[in-house]
Order: C-alpha cells, then structure tokens, then sequence
C-alpha cells in the first residue's frame, strides 16, 4: 500500500480548517486526542492529537531526493493541492441570519421564488444570445477563411504552385489560432480547454480561482472562436457549458465586481448555497444552446456536476434550457431570414433522422454493442494518450510563450495534414442536383454541410474534404447524413485515425475548445466505415445510422457519459427510436473504458490536484475514523475574543485558515464556528465591544454587510487596525453559526463523508463525549483517501 506516512518539509497545511500543523494521519495510525488548554500569554486554544509517527526522524537521501524532485513538478495527480479552498454550501444560520429569516413574510418568500425563475430565465437567454453570436461569427469567419483558401487552391492547381495555398492554408490557421492561445495564456489561463472540469469541481464545492469571472468569460467566447476558426480539432460545446455558467454566478449576484457595477439586484442571492443552484442552471442552458437539447441539458448538470438537487431546481433549470434554446434558435432564424421555421435545434444540428416504423433490427443490438466496446477501447486509448501528453505539456510547456508556440505549431500541423490528405486522395464522388460547392451552406433545409471540388474533376466533388475542409459540426452532420457510397473506406479509415491523433494532441493546449464535436466526429467516421463494412459482407444497412451510433460510442468512451449524453444524442437527432441503442452503447463504452482508465475529465481534475470529492467514500475506508482523517491541532477562539489575538491568527503567513470553532471560556466547550470572511468583515467595521457600549457605533451590523464583501472578502492585510483597538475585545456570539454540525471521534469515514458530501459542508467539527473540540475534518481531509491499484491509498498534501 502506497501510504504516505512522514509530514514532508516541502508541504504546508494552509487548509480550510483551523488547524495549526499539518497532522497528516497514518492509513493504519490512531492518535489519541488532547484537550483544550489555554496558552500562557493569550486566549488561543489549541487540539492536538500524538500520532504514531516520529516527525523528527531521520530522512534517508532517497526520500530526500523524492522531495527534491516532486518540489519542481507544478501539478501531479499523486498530490492534493492545499490552494483550493472550498466553498459554503451550508448556510451559516447565525442569529443575524435566524432574525432576517423570520422577520421575512409569506409573500416575501413568494418574491424570492419568482425572482429565482427570472433569474433563470435571464440566464437561459443570454446563455443563448452568446451562443448565438458565437456560431455567427465562426459561420462567417469560417466561410472567408476557407473561401480565400478554395480559391487559392483552384487558381494554383491550373498553374502550378500548391506549395503557396498550403503555405497561406497553415497561416491563417497559425494566426487566428495565435491570437486565441496569446489571449488565454497572457490574459486568463483559467479560460483554456472546455471548462467542463472547472465548472464540475466549482459545483462539487470547490472554489476554482477565477473560473466564474466576467474575464474568463469574454476570453473563453473570443478563444473558442478563434480556435474553431483556426481550423483546430476542437468544438465549441464544452466553452458554451463553461459561458452559461459564468453568465449564471454575475447574473444571479445583481452586479459585477469586475466592472464595479452594482444594480442593487438579487442581493438575498449573494453567498455560495444560491449561487450553486444558478450555476448548474447555467451549466445546463450551455449544453442546451450547443446542442438543443433542454432535457438533456437538465440531466448533464445532475449527472456531470450537481452537488444538490431538488425538485423546484428541476424545473427551474429545465426552464432556463428552454429559454436558452428558444431565444439562440430564434436570432439565428432571423440571422439566416428563415424566421418561420424555428427547428433548428441548437448551434449543433445533427439534421432528423428520418427513419421507417422500425429504425433498426433486434439482430443489430449484439453489432451496437460491439460498437460500445470498440469506442471504449478507443477513448481509453485516447485518454491515455492525453494524460501522457499533459504530463508533459505540465513538466515543459507551462510558461505562456511556450504554450503559444505549441498551439500555432498544432496549428499549423492541421494544416498540412489536411491539405496533404485532401491533395493525395483519389475519393471523388459526383455532385447530386441538390449539392452545392459554395462554402456558406443554405440553412432553408433541416441540415446542412459543403461539398468542395478542390483536385477532383468537374462535376464531382472531393470526400476527403468534406471532412477536412469544413468545420467539424458540418463534417458530422455530412457523415451522419450522406448518401451511402459517397465516402471510400480507405477515406473513412485514413481520416479516423489522423484526427484520432490530431484531436488527442489538441485537447489541453492553451485554447479555448471543446472535445465533444472532435469525439463525435471520429466516432462517426469509423461507425460510418463499421457499417459499410458490414453491408460488403452480409447485410445491407443504413451507414449514416452506424455513424450515429459510432459517435455516441466514441464520445462515452471518452468522457463517460451515459444518461445526459443519451438525451443529448436523442434530441439532438429528433429521432427517439434510437435511444435504446445509444443508452447500451454509451454504457458498454463506460464499462470498458473505466476497465482500464477514467474518463477525460476526471484525469484532468486529478492532474490538477484538485480535492474533488466523489458520491461515495473509497469502499475500503470502514476501519479509519475521524480521530484519524480529522485535521488537528485545531485553532479556537473564545466566544469574546481580543481584538489583537484575531488579527494575529488572521495575519499569520504560515498558515491560511478558514474556520474556527468558538469555544466558551472555562470548560472550552464548543459553542459555535466563524468563518476568516467573517472575522474579516467584523474587523473591517470595528464591531468591538468598547465601541458598542459608546456612542462611536452608528448603526447595528446587518447581513447586508456580509454580501457587499461577497465573494472577493478584502485581505486581513488591508485591515487597519490600531495599536488602541488591539486591547478591545469582539463578542462572537451573534456572528457564529451556533450549531455547527459535529461528530464523535469515533465516527467512520464513509459516515463522514456521507454527512460532509451530502451537506456541502465545508468544515465539520469533530468532538469528544464532553463536547470539546478535538479536530477538525475538511475537503482535503476527505480527499486524500482514494482506491489505488493496491487499494487505499493516502495523497500527499502539497503547495502546488
């Protein structure tokens, strides 16, 4: 067993809790607690707790050397990060708290509900208004950027001199996909890849830096447009989830601390527990927008992210995925002087499948099975792949001039593959009546895609690019809906495994993308080719509809989705008769690809460090107990406090603490728990009890007070606070949560994590029979302990 046993030099415990070492337990270890007691000189109370393990001892020059080397490597998915905090998805029911709580009537309660559905609704429309805009420019840039290069092409083929339309083909991929990479690495890192990790670890409760900013969000929309633009391996699909919820948190807070505009709006919604629930609607009107799937939308946010759920939240979700599709399908309607006809489902229209009485054949469910499992092995291998690769891009790639370098490199590479492949294929197919050449489709019809001439004769146009030379949605929707013996076989193969490796390659540069479109395209591809395999040896079948099933394969095997993905796929077809098929594909790709490793995004959240914490406790942990996960010693502070001492505690570098439990003087008997935010705000207004008895005080603290300084709570550096007012002291009593949760010692660790992940509990007091404090148990505590390949296994705790 892999345990990590020895506290390690290089490591500081700057958790949540209010613990002062770093008290990281044994796997087989069992510390018995001490008490609280006052230090000499102050009115700090400390936990301690003696562990089985020798801190002092010798460190061999292996173990020395180990040291040295995990110092350097920024991320690593064997350390848990102490940078993340969390975030308060508990109410903090103080008695300021309590008193506004029932001071509030019936019918202010009713306003809160409604103003919750217009809140919804505000995001579900602006989530569609940007995905709007998002899909018009990259239709029209797209359109002028291969247009200029077709007839480049064209002009050389008849005089000679490709090497230039190639060379102008990588260029205008190079820049476009430079200044998308130069604005994320230089302006917002945080806005790079899809955002879907983030957003997961945000609604797990996990407080992302940055990663709901107004300029995160401007940056992800101009990224993502330049990288599909760019002609990248990417979509736009998984940057729309990541916009609908940035959009979410600065609509559902009534201001922007950005701009440093307030509208006095929605100022009851302003703390964590609200702002969660309006997140995942966000999420879920991102998915709604890319794809037009409302339902679906609704089931990927309670199956990808939510840490909470309930009925009402249901619905207002739903709604909000409505109003997000309704208003994108609405402006690109008139966008495209079509506006009668508002069925076009989302930014990506898979086009209906048209289909008789019976879609497919019960002899076929053994074929869509097999298929599952090919796309299991696929996305493994596909995952695999990029963890190697991030793992690189980690130790070498990680300053800003060397990611911009390796995008335009991407870039330019993409280029010349397509070009190469486009030139060299002998795949041309003649040009149906109801085909056009012209690179901006007619979007009169359900459906859409370009067919290109490029090296073929007249009257005929080349297969390979309408894969290639298009952008994937439209390369999709051309494999899914071509005419059987449109695509060579050699063409399907070729192009499977060179955007295969392409998109593997792709997925972690710093650019704003998605890996939805590349995985549904590749899985398109070889469906396409499974199904005009089959039809050459024994049964005629319908490839489009092999393609169909080929996607949903290839995405579940990498991202190991199964019940949004099948709605997404259903909705996004208009055809339910498939979703029998899709549901046993999608879980047979789950099946055997988390056989031999997870999904992308949980690689990614784990080579991140962050402290992510899954349904369930590791199923092995029955026989470890809080006394051996809790954080101790633990910092207490007495229920009135000096003012002086709270700064001291507060402004200590060594440490960074979140959470203090309150303890009465005397018994040190735990009576309440106080939060930095809150200690902070409390000394940023002098609420002191010298000053409260005098006639210094104007006004009595109010809740108010708190959600100005939410979330961006000044530092206790900028807290100024004289040598005088040091000697006052601060009554807690009407701040602290006075009923923390807590737990018995001996309690286990499934029924911690139970009552910790059930209740979005940032920090749960842990006590003795004599309800006195003798740890704490927070996010990483938790975290560390997951199911390795020789079982339970303990993480490091590092500053990553």
């Amino acid at each position: 067993m892999a345990n990590i046993t020895k506290k390690v030099s290089w490591s500081s415990r700057a958790d949540e809790s209010g613990a002062t070492g770093e008290g990281t337990p044994l796997l087989n270890g069992s510390g018995q607690p001490r008490y609280c007691r006052q230090l000499s000189g102050g009115s700090i109370f400390q936990v301690g707790r003696l562990s089985t393990v020798d801190l002092e001892e010798e460190i061999s020059a292996e173990e020395d050397s180990l040291r040295g080397r995990l110092k350097e490597i920024p991320h690593n998915e064997k350390l848990l990060s102490l940078k993340f905090e969390s975030l308060d998805y508990d109410n903090i029911e103080n008695q300021l708290f309590l008193e506004e709580e029932r001071r509030m009537s019936y019918m202010g309660f009713r306003c809160l509900e409604i103003s919750r559905w217009v809140v919804c609704g505000l995001i579900g429309f602006l989530t569609g208004l940007i995905a709007c805009f998002i899909d018009i420019v990259v239709e029209e840039l797209a359109g002028i950027k291969y247009r200029v290069v077709k007839e480049n092409i064209e002009k050389f083929t008849e005089v000679g001199g490709l090497s230039i339309s190639l060379i102008l083909w990588v260029v205008l991929n190079s820049i476009f996909v430079m200044v998308g990479a130069i604005i994320v690495a230089c302006f917002e890192p945080i806005a790079a890849g899809s955002g879907i990790p983030q957003i997961k670890c945000y609604l797990n409760g996990v407080k992302i830096p940055r990663v709901v900013r107004l300029k995160t969000l401007v940056v992800k929309v101009a990224g993502v447009i330049c990288s599909v633009v760019g002609g990248l391996a990417v979509g736009k699909e998984g940057p729309m989830i990541h916009s609908g919820a940035v959009v979410a948190a600065g609509v559902s807070q009534g201001r922007s601390t950005s701009l440093k505009k307030d509208f006095k709006m929605f100022e009851y919604f302003r703390r964590d527990t609200e702002k969660r629930d309006f997140v995942s609607a966000g999420a879920a009107a991102g998915v709604s927008a890319a794809f037009g799937a409302p339902v679906g939308g609704v089931l990927f946010s309670l199956e990808e992210g939510a840490s909470f759920w309930n009925q009402m939240l249901t619905w207002r979700i739903f709604f909000a995925s409505m109003i997000s599709t309704f208003t994108l399908n609405f402006f690109l309607s008139i966008y495209h002087k079509n506006a009668g006809d508002l069925s076009n489902p989302g930014l990506i229209n898979f086009g209906r499948f048209e289909s008789d009485s019976v879609a497919y054949n019960l002899y076929e469910i053994p074929l869509f099975i097999i298929m599952g499992a090919i796309g299991g092995l696929l996305g493994a291998l596909f995952n695999k792949l990029n963890y190697w690769l991030t793992i690189f891009r980690i130790s070498y790639v990680h300053r800003p001039g060397l990611q911009v370098m390796e995008a335009m490199l991407v870039a330019a590479v993409t280029a010349t593959v397509s070009f190469t492949m486009i030139y060299f294929s002998d795949d041309c197919q003649p040009l149906g009546p109801d085909h056009t050449e012209e690179i901006k489709c007619n979007c009169t019809v359900t459906f859409c895609f370009s067919l290109s001439q490029l090296f073929c004769a007249d009257g005929e146009y080349n297969s390979m690019a309408t894969t290639f030379f298009n952008t994937p949605e439209r390369s999709v929707r051309s494999l899914f809906h071509n005419q059987p013996g449109t695509y060579n076989p050699l063409t399907l193969g070729l192009f499977t495994v060179t955007y295969f490796f392409l998109a593997c390659w792709t997925y972690g540069l710093t650019v704003s993308a998605g890996v939805f479109i590349p995985s549904l395209l590749i899985g398109a591809a070889w469906g396409r080719l499974f199904g005009i395999l089959l039809a050459s040896i024994t049964i005629w079948t319908d490839s489009g509809k092999y393609a169909l099933i080929g996607a949903a394969a290839q995405l579940g095997g990498i991202v190991r989705m199964t019940l949004s993905l099948t709605v997404i796929m259903v909705e996004a077809t208009g055809n339910v008769t498939y979703g029998l098929p899709i549901m046993l594909v999608l879980m047979t790709a789950k099946i055997v690809g988390d056989y031999f490793v997870e999904g992308l995004y949980d690689i990614h959240i784990k080579l991140q460090s962050v402290p992510f914490l899954h349904w369930d406790a590791p199923a092995t942990s029955h026989w470890l107990t809080a006394r051996e996960v809790m954080s101790s010693p633990v910092t207490c502070l007495n229920r009135i406090e000096k003012v002086g001492t709270i700064v001291d505690i507060l402004s200590n570098t060594s440490t960074n603490h979140n959470g203090f439990p309150v303890v009465i003087q005397g018994p040190s008997k735990l009576c309440g728990l106080i939060l930095r935010s809150q200690l902070i705000v409390l000394l940023k207004h002098k609420v002191f009890v010298e000053l409260a008895r005098s006639r210094l005080t104007l006004r009595k603290l109010q809740l108010k007070d708190f959600r100005d300084a939410y979330p961006r709570f000044p530092p206790i550096q900028s807290i100024h606070v004289s040598q005088d007012e040091r000697e006052c002291m601060m009554d807690l009593t009407e701040f602290m949560n006075a009923t923390p949760y807590t737990v018995p010692q001996d309690t286990s660790l499934p029924r911690v994590f139970k009552l910790f992940r059930a209740l979005g509990l940032r920090h749960l007091v842990v006590v003795d029979d004599e309800n006195r404090v003798v740890g704490l148990v927070t996010r990483k505590d938790l975290a560390r302990y997951h199911l390795g390949k020789h079982g339970l296994e303990e993480l490091q705790l590092a500053q990553t």
